[in-house]
């Protein structure tokens, strides 16, 4: 049996993702060469909405990215038969300042997937990393440069990010076995 409760609602995630917006702005003095890339599956529409933050509070275009980690992961085993998605970046990232985005981090193995796959399309000036949720608990040296929430948790819990373009609803939860 599993306890869940809602963590964060729809408006907190809403000010989360617009504060995220302003630091990446004042942290960037330059965001011609800014691109944004969403980690397969939340990352993406997270990614999407804070370029459409940009848009409506610097009226500029940041262009968007969806990067699949699948084939980068190392927790597949080698009889597993990955079916990558197709990765849809409009844009180079050689000479980019790439700033990665997903919804939470915890371990870092996820956000090591995604630089090594990054670093095999192209050599970026940067990359960077924006979360909703950090919940701790790395296993890898791995920060990110952009949180919303910062929510600890032991290891018998998680964080389930929920969105409406996949979900139905926006709003984040914290799980536990009971």
């Amino acid at each position: 049996m599993e306890m869940e409760k809602v963590i964060v609602d729809s408006e907190t995630m809403k000010r989360a993702l617009t504060r995220i917006t302003y630091e990446v702005i004042e942290r960037h003095k330059n965001l011609d060469n800014l691109v944004l890339v969403g980690i397969k599956t939340r990352g993406i529409p997270l990614a999407k909405r804070i370029a459409e933050r940009f848009r409506l509070l610097e009226g500029i275009i940041i262009p968007v990215g969806e990067l699949d980690i699948t084939l980068y992961r190392d927790d597949i085993r080698q009889t597993d038969e990955p079916v990558a998605k197709k990765n849809e970046l409009p844009f180079d990232v050689a000479g980019k300042q790439v700033l990665l985005v997903d919804d939470v981090l915890y371990t870092g193995r996820t956000i090591r997937a995604a630089m090594d796959a990054v670093m095999d399309l192209g050599r970026p000036i940067s990359i960077g990393l924006a979360v909703l949720v950090d919940r701790g608990h790395r296993e890898l040296p791995i920060r990110a440069d952009f949180v919303g929430k910062n929510i600890p948790t032991s290891k018998d819990e998680s964080i389930k990010v929920e969105m409406e373009e996949i979900d139905g609803i926006d709003r984040i939860l914290l799980k536990k076995a009971i």
